[in-house]
């Protein structure tokens, strides 16, 4: 005889019902998502919702958590070419591909176009966005850094200030593509700030630290 554990087997997959609900709540938010609505999605009722991951908030929080430990492992692999300016384009095009995945619903960002939204009134949800927000920025000073290292972009520039412009582009991309501005228009954007990026940061740039003003010298 083979014991088996008692109680029925869990009758979902936990990956698959978290890709449902982070469908639903990219798509409306999460105000506007009823738990009845990712019920219907995850083919889940209530009570095993509310065992499995706990009431809305808790779920949306951690969608939120499982995007952020997603950064690393997406940076290393788009951030695998020799030059940074093709490692830059390659990150835009990798967010416009999927900010624009459904050129009838596209839907940007699930955390610049969801949880920015919520952020003002939820101090959870505010400190989530943070969290990803300064992940991405830290993430990508690690890869700038490492190209000051190999004389791609002069040692001169503080890497993070840099970053923080990258990600900055990157927010304004989720924005539009949620506004419907299609994909064409995204990488204009996005690769004519790359050529201006390297253009004015590279080690043959152009940007330079201001110089600090004289004193000047009373005599008396």
């Amino acid at each position: 005889m083979i014991s088996r554990p008692r109680g029925r087997p869990r009758a979902y997959d936990p990956d698959v019902a978290l890709s449902k609900a982070y469908a639903s709540f990219h798509r409306a938010g999460f105000s506007a998502t009823s738990l009845d609505e990712i019920a219907t999605a995850t083919g889940m009722n209530r009570p095993s919702l509310y065992a499995a991951f706990g009431d809305k908030h808790a779920l949306y929080l951690r969608l939120l958590a499982e995007f952020r430990a997603g950064l690393p492992a997406m940076i290393t692999e788009i951030f695998a070419q020799e030059k940074i300016a093709d490692n830059l384009r390659g990150f835009y095009d990798r967010a416009i591909e999927l900010y624009t995945a459904n050129p009838k619903e596209p839907l940007g960002c699930l955390v610049i176009c969801t949880a920015t939204v919520e952020a003002v009134a939820d101090p959870e949800i505010a400190a989530a966005l943070r969290h990803v927000i300064e992940d991405m920025d830290g993430l990508l000073t690690q890869q700038l850094a490492r190209a000051q290292d190999v004389g791609q972009i002069a040692r001169y520039h503080d890497p993070l200030a840099l970053a923080r412009q990258i990600t900055s582009v990157l927010h304004s991309l989720a924005v539009r593509a949620r506004a419907r501005q299609p994909a064409q228009i995204l990488k204009q954007i996005s690769h004519g700030a790359v050529d201006g990026f390297i253009a004015a940061y590279g080690s043959n740039g152009v940007a330079k630290p201001a110089a600090k003003p004289r004193r000047k010298i009373s005599r008396s």
